[in-house]
C-alpha cells in the first residue's frame, strides 16, 4: 500500500524505544530502507571522536540541550542546540555530538551511495591534530559505529600520542579528553 507504511505517531515511536535511546551511541533509526536516514538519538554522551559526514545533517532538538564540538578552520568551537533548535550542517564538518541526560535530537541525513565514506577521527586536545582516522563504508547508522569507537579504543597509548605535541589521546576516558580541551581551550 505505501511504501514506509501508515504514517507513525512519533511520541508512540519514542514511548516504544525509550530504552533504545542510551548510551553509548543512544541512537534509533526510524525508517530503514528510505532515502533519509531519520533517527533519534538520546543522552546523555560525551564523546570525543569527531564525524566527518560526506553529506549535509539536519538536527532538531526537541528536547533538553546539546551542542555540537566542532573543529573548524584550526580551532575547536562549540555550536548550542537549545531545546527547539534547528541545525543544518555542511558536508564534511568535523563534529562531536555532546548531549545532556534526557536528551532527544531528530537527525536526517542520506543514505551513503557505495564510495562514499563516512570517517571517526580522534583528535589532541590541546592542538586539534588528528591522532588516528578510520574511514569506513556507513551502511547503518545504528550498528557501524561502535565497531569503530572499539578498534580506536584497543590501540596503545603509542597510536594515541599526538605526533605534533605529545600529548597521549585518554582515548575511552571522555571525561580526561574533556578536561584536557577545557584546559587548553577554556571551551
Amino acid at each position: 500500500m505505501y511504501k514506509y507504511g501508515r504514517p507513525l505517531n512519533f511520541q508512540r515511536w519514542l514511548d516504544d524505544n525509550a530504552h533504545l535511546l542510551k548510551p553509548p551511541v543512544g541512537n534509533q533509526q526510524i525508517w530503514k530502507d528510505g532515502d533519509f536516514m531519520v533517527t533519534v538519538v538520546g543522552g546523555p554522551n560525551q564523546r570525543s571522536d569527531f564525524h566527518d559526514d560526506p553529506i549535509e545533517e539536519f538536527f532538531y532538538q526537541f528536547k533538553g540541550n546539546a551542542h555540537l564540538l566542532m573543529w573548524d578552520r584550526g580551532q575547536y568551537e562549540k555550536v548550542p542546540l537549545k531545546e527547539g533548535d534547528m541545525f543544518l550542517m555542511a558536508p564534511h564538518t568535523f563534529h562531536s555530538p555532546q548531549r545532556e541526560e534526557n536528551s532527544l535530537c531528530l537527525v536526517i541525513e542520506r543514505q551513503r551511495p557505495k564510495g562514499q565514506q563516512d570517517a571517526l577521527q580522534w583528535c589532541c586536545a590541546s592542538c586539534g591534530t588528528m591522532v588516528k582516522r578510520y574511514e569506513f563504508q556507513l551502511e547503518s547508522i545504528v550498528e557501524d559505529l561502535l565497531p569503530v569507537y572499539e578498534r580506536f579504543y584497543s590501540t596503545s597509548e603509542a597510536e594515541r600520542t599526538c605526533p605534533n605535541c605529545g600529548l597521549v589521546h585518554a582515548g575511552r576516558d571522555f571525561q580526561t579528553w574533556h578536561s584536557d580541551l577545557n584546559k587548553a581551550h577554556k571551551l
